[in-house]
């Protein structure tokens, strides 16, 4: 299976500048396979390590942290040399051992030439009291589920996946149905990479299905083993609530629907810990458009959104049938859905920050707008192809951007202002 993640990593590798490296991300998007392929690819040697329930390890890193003590306890551990340039040295579930984490800082600044990559949960290091996080000493990459692209090329459309990169929209516009036919069942099957490689081998839905519920429990259980005991019933409320908070025809999320007479404060270190955890994605509003647009954060008011748009039509149940066949009885909940869709592709493209907009009156609202650093443009998103734009259009008229996007299932068609882009071509925002 293909991972973009890759060729960041294969940079990372030749970086004069190269630090200890942290993968993020919510747990079952690849991270453990990734790193394992990266090593397979990229170098001679690759010693794997797992700190969950590691003793062995856990009493390495107890004492002080010399890189060459530890070199030499990893040695002894994976029974052969390290070579510094040809081996790469994996830490598992490195928040088991938070001084392990600590380490990197020291391999860093002592024993640059050893190249580590880790993954793990940070919200489990965080909670760890007295343990100093490496800031500054480590590069991170963060890790989703599988982009629209990726999924088309783990599905043998590698060509449809190239056309999308070359921007041939002529070409793109032929070929409409596949790319459709390819969204409907991205919608269902979502970017876990263990759907998808089930999807991938045998077109099953029920099988996928039945792997998206395994990743859901796996979800709940890691709540009660993971977070402060005092905040999971709270992130069970919280989790399970947000389907129908998107279901909503303002997607603004209200503390009221998740618990009556919930409040701000109950629910903030429970938002926190599944953001960190890479569970949800939030997006925040702004209240105006300027440079940068974190300047204009309205931290009060905000969306939450799932990981997986797989895993949202899971936690609804939603029928193969009902998504594959555009029921009428499913419009209310497609937007839902093609919003979720929309922010997971924006999510995995690099240097773009993403929010949304409202005015004051809340008389107009813009689905997503996002700083390119450069520039900020305005994403207005369509289930169908119903191009009315009221609220683009007030945007437009108060803000005159250089350029707004309305995503949809209609065909590509720049007007003045406009770029109507579909939604299966949504990751190629960046480039146009």
């Amino acid at each position: 299976m293909y991972r973009i993640a890759m060729e960041k990593l294969l940079k990372w590798k030749a970086s004069k500048r190269r630090k200890p490296l942290i993968i993020k991300g919510a747990r079952q998007v690849g991270k453990t396979w990734l790193m394992k392929e990266f090593g397979r690819q990229a170098y001679a040697d690759t010693i794997y390590i797992n700190f969950d329930s590691n003793s062995r390890m856990a009493e390495l890193f107890a004492s002080d942290l010399d890189t060459d003590r530890l070199i030499m306890g990893l040695e002894l551990y994976a029974g052969r040399k390290i070579e510094p340039e040809n081996s790469l040295l994996i830490f598992d579930e490195v928040q088991e051992v938070p001084r392990a984490l600590s380490s990197l800082k020291y391999f860093y600044e002592n024993a640059p030439q050893y190249h580590i990559v880790c993954a793990g949960s940070l919200r489990g290091i965080a909670l760890h009291q007295g343990t100093s996080f490496p800031v500054g000493k480590v590069d991170f990459l963060k890790l989703y589920p599988l982009s629209f692209k990726e999924f088309l090329l783990a599905t043998d459309r590698e060509r449809f996946a190239e056309l999308l990169d070359k921007q041939d929209f002529q070409m793109i516009t032929s070929f409409k149905q596949t790319y459709i036919d390819a969204l409907k069942q991205y919608y269902f099957v979502g970017g876990m990479p263990e759907a998808v490689e089930s999807f991938a081998d045998n077109k099953n839905y029920n099988e996928v299905r039945e792997i998206q519920k395994r990743i859901l429990a796996a979800y709940e259980q890691d709540f009660s083993k993971h977070a402060p005991n005092e905040i999971v019933p709270r992130l069970r409320m919280l989790w399970n609530s947000i389907p129908s908070q998107l279901a909503k025809e303002n997607k603004k999320f209200i503390y009221g629907l998740v618990r009556e007479g919930a409040r701000a404060k109950d629910y903030e270190t429970a938002i926190m810990w599944l953001s960190d955890c890479g569970l949800v994605h939030k997006v925040s509003r702004v209240n105006s458009a300027n440079i940068p647009l974190k300047a204009y954060e309205d931290l009060k008011a905000f969306k939450l959104f799932v990981v997986d748009v797989g895993l949202l039509g899971c936690m609804v149940g939603l029928r193969q049938h009902t998504l594959l066949d555009g029921n009428d009885l499913f419009v209310e909940f497609k937007g839902a859905l093609t919003e979720q869709y929309v922010c997971q592709q924006l999510k995995t493209i690099e240097d773009l920050d993403v929010y949304y907009y409202t005015n004051d009156r809340g008389s107009c609202e813009v689905d997503f707008v996002v700083d390119t650093g450069e520039q900020i443009v305005p994403v207005e998103v369509k289930a169908e192809v119903n191009l009315r734009a009221k609220s683009l259009k007030t945007y437009q008229e108060k803000f005159s951007p250089e350029l707004s996007i309305r995503t949809s299932m209609a065909d590509y068609k720049k007007e003045e202002w406009l770029v109507n882009l579909p939604l299966y071509a949504i990751d190629q925002i960046a480039k146009i």
